[in-house]
């Protein structure tokens, strides 16, 4: 009986250090986490969605709230001579093998989509994953916020055999244009004031 009681009270312990250990590490490396995807992830995508501007869109992002929104929204701006051109927003759906993560930028001055690109997903190989292509991708530069698959009605030509994937995308691009339209006075209003 008192090595039972020994044993379990040793394998808590154990157990209580690990997490605390874990707990330490996590939160030391959580900003250098931040950094990296912001680096080689978003960044890539937002110099994709977003062109013509003089500034850091990483460096000059700002996170945004609105009614309706259960989290922060982190807005990429494009800033030129002091102008605000356009932002970027990730968003994600649900795709075949787990979410994928679309960069969506938009131009103010049309108020159209300046294009998008896939951030993260596990799609497919071969199939799926064919939606970071820039034969799919193109298709949203420029384009009007009203976006939808050409088999619901739109004109976004979705990947033959990759169907999930391609709706997955375009529920993202949807996504973000709602969350932008909710937050589009806020954004103007961040960096209508030099800040």
């Amino acid at each position: 009986m008192k090595d039972g009681i020994k044993m379990i009270a040793v394998l808590t312990l154990i157990c209580g250090m690990f997490s605390v250990t874990l707990a330490t590490l996590k939160e030391a490396t959580e900003s250098r986490i931040e950094e990296q995807v912001l680096t080689y992830v978003q960044g890539p995508a937002i110099s994709e969605v977003l062109n013509g501007y003089d500034n850091s869109p990483v460096k000059d992002r700002k996170k945004f709230n609105a009614p309706g929104l259960e989290n922060e929204v982190t807005v990429f701006p494009a800033i030129k001579g002091g102008q605000l051109l356009g932002v970027a927003l990730e968003t994600f759906a649900k795709g075949y093998g787990g979410d994928v993560g679309v960069m969506v930028g938009f131009n103010l001055t049309d108020n159209n989509l300046s294009g998008i690109g896939i951030t993260t997903m596990k799609e497919t190989p071969g199939v799926g994953s064919r939606v970071a292509g820039h034969g799919f991708t193109s298709q949203f530069k420029d384009h009007t916020t009203a976006v939808e698959l050409t088999s619901k009605g739109g004109n976004i030509e979705g990947i033959s055999g990759a169907t999930i994937s391609s709706t997955a995308s375009v529920e993202a691009v949807k996504q973000a244009v709602s969350i932008f339209q909710k937050i589009k006075p806020q954004i103007t209003q961040a960096w209508s004031k030099g800040s």
